[in-house]
């Protein structure tokens, strides 16, 4: 009886060995979570009514600690952290694993993956109206251009001299700066994402605050003269709506019609100087991709030369009822069980969820001290149950000597 509860306790010892020596050896593992053995007592039978003898000891249990670790920042882009609560979910829908392990890449086809080349799981994105949260596909980062959009408006903020002098010559001439009074020039895009130089001219009237506007693009004339007239305390009067639209121009490089419309309703008339205080439209031509960002809210987005930013997706984040009923399956990633409930998924910092830091990885939260501490006292016990073991020998041959 003796040996067996002995050996209940070696055997014991080992177990807590052997989870300490997991968790120094991957103290540098990123997303680690340490591990911890609990015991409980075995008893053979009851001791009618006084306190039966134990026969040793058991594992109840090696639980898995999900204590947050350390945010450790690098310098690549697809690194990803989770501060708070929550895993990230890769794989497919055939095969789901959760991890807190971040160090992403991008595999030859262009998805993101981790190092057991399983994809990263995003909500899919719904144009301009956020992301749909109902389904998760996979991060797949875009090799192609972005494509181009023509201009359609324009927001121009001006200031016009009030004590300006009607123009010296007639007729207008663009060529000739004594027949307008200003001019500012923008550029603009067509529809096949080629640039076209937008010029417009104004010229003082001899009427009270009133002037004229022209187009002028790529050294076209566009529509009609425009009217502008402001009232006497330097405000836009006219157009009432301060939007000036012009007929389409046809350009030379085989693209649609350009449809421009100018809003002019911030213009002013002011003082004795003319000036231009932003200059704004809504065109781009094409673009390549030059690096991928990340917010807190796990949204992922591509940047592109032309100044767009695409949204990708955003993360999905997964947390359980009970993460202690996770089921390790390796490369620091975990499974969904019965005992753990099924995953719940919502976004970064919504619901409870932890915010995602890019460009950082969670280190193991693995106490290497507290770690050798563990050692040593399971090291002692080994030694004590060893010792009993030694000394049950010792009486077992004292008794065989009797004669």
């Amino acid at each position: 009886m003796t040996f067996r509860v002995a050996i209940s306790g070696l055997n014991a010892a080992q177990s807590e060995l052997a989870a300490t020596a997991n968790n120094i050896a991957n103290s540098s593992t990123s997303g680690f979570k340490s591990s911890r053995v609990q015991f409980a007592e075995l008893y053979s039978g009851s001791g009618g009514g006084q306190a039966a003898v134990g026969s040793g000891v058991k594992v109840a249990g090696v639980n898995q600690q999900f204590g947050q670790g350390a945010i450790n920042f690098t310098d690549n882009g697809l690194d990803l952290a989770i501060s708070g609560k929550g895993f990230f979910m890769v794989g497919d829908s055939e095969s789901r694993a959760y991890t807190r392990a971040g160090a992403f890449k991008v595999d030859r086809n262009g998805f993101v993956v981790n190092g057991a080349d399983k994809r990263l799981q995003v909500f899919p994105p719904l144009g301009e109206d956020g992301f749909n949260t109902s389904t998760t596909t996979d991060l797949r980062l875009t090799s192609g251009e972005s494509a181009p959009s023509a201009t359609g408006r324009i927001d121009l903020s001006f200031n016009l001299p009030g004590n300006a002098a009607v123009p010296a010559k007639t007729p207008f001439d663009p060529a000739d700066a004594d027949t307008y009074s200003h001019s500012t020039a923008m550029t603009v895009y067509d529809s096949l994402g080629a640039a076209h130089t937008a010029t417009v001219y104004l010229s003082k009237t001899a009427t009270e605050n009133t002037w004229q506007q022209r187009l002028y693009v790529d050294g076209n004339a566009v529509g009609a003269v425009q009217t502008l007239e402001y009232s006497n305390v330097g405000t836009l009067v006219t157009p009432a709506t301060g939007e000036i639209t012009y007929p389409p121009h046809t350009p030379t490089t085989g693209a649609a019609p350009l449809t421009l419309t100018y809003d002019v309703g911030t213009s002013t008339q002011y003082g004795n100087a003319f000036s231009v205080s932003a200059i704004n439209q809504d065109g781009y031509t094409t673009g390549r991709l030059i690096g991928v960002e990340t917010n807190a809210e796990g949204v992922v987005q591509a940047r592109f030369t032309n100044g767009r930013s695409v949204p990708l997706g955003q993360i999905a984040i997964a947390q359980f009822a009970s993460v202690d009923g996770l089921q390790t399956l390796g490369d620091t990633s975990w499974g969904e069980t019965f005992a753990s409930g099924p995953a719940l998924l919502s976004s970064a910092g919504n619901g409870g969820m932890g915010s995602i830091q890019a460009g950082a990885l969670e280190g193991s939260n693995v106490d290497v001290t507290q770690q050798l501490v563990n050692m040593i006292t399971a090291q002692r016990n080994f030694q004590a149950n060893a010792k009993m073991i030694s000394t049950s020998d010792n009486l077992s041959q004292t008794i065989i000597n009797i004669r």
